[in-house]
């Protein structure tokens, strides 16, 4: 089945019947519309495009609104994915995906970019120790020994340096759907999910 792009609202917490707090966080998880329905015959590969939210007229290109009315729609969505799907022909132009498909007590991963953190050091960056802190330590926070001395005389690719931090493509594995509220198209998932407040997310099962 193909997944869902929906916008982090942010986070919370519910109670079970038992009174035991769970922090959730709060999606709004489409509606989404299928945009275009790609086969093995005509593109090589079985995929659903869909979109989620609505582009301003004057801000829409003609060739994105003319995709947009091959499908039925009015105006171009804000955003644009494909999921892969080997049920292609279950799903048609023009169909909308709500937050329906999913139910509570299902397992989801969810994918969003992380919040940027700029240039960073190792102990924020990796968790790195540092040097004794105390008495005044020129350099706590440094990464300390670089690499071998004579040979091979170079740092060793992959080692773990002050860079930047952040604005990654991460994905969240086996959240659980605590609950689906159709009325209003929200998902609340049990922790947290990747990126800053009404920043993108794409929801699959």
């Amino acid at each position: 089945m193909p997944g869902l792009i929906g916008r982090k609202v942010g986070m919370t917490r519910v109670f079970t019947e038992e009174g035991r707090s769970i922090p959730v966080t709060v999606l709004e998880a489409g509606p989404c519309s299928v945009v275009q329905v790609k086969s093995e015959e005509s593109d090589g590969y079985s995929a659903v495009q869909v979109g989620f939210g609505a582009r301003k007229h004057k801000r829409t290109s003609k060739p994105e609104l003319g995709h947009a009315a091959k499908a039925g729609l009015e105006a171009a969505p804000r955003l644009l994915r494909e999921f892969a799907s080997a049920d292609g022909d279950a799903y048609e132009p023009g169909q909308q995906l709500t937050v329906g498909m999913f139910e509570a007590g299902q397992r989801v991963r969810v994918t969003g970019v992380t919040k940027g953190r700029g240039f960073q050091g190792v102990v924020k960056r990796y968790g790195f120790t540092g040097r004794p802190a105390s008495h005044g330590h020129p350099m706590s926070r440094t990464p300390g020994s670089m690499g071998p001395g004579t040979d091979p005389s170079r740092v060793i690719k992959g080692k773990k340096l002050p860079g930047r931090m952040g604005g990654s493509r991460e994905t969240i594995r086996n959240l659980e759907v605590v609950r689906v509220d159709s009325e209003r198209n929200l998902l609340f998932v049990q922790g947290g999910v990747p990126g800053s407040r009404n920043s993108y997310v794409l929801i699959r099962k």
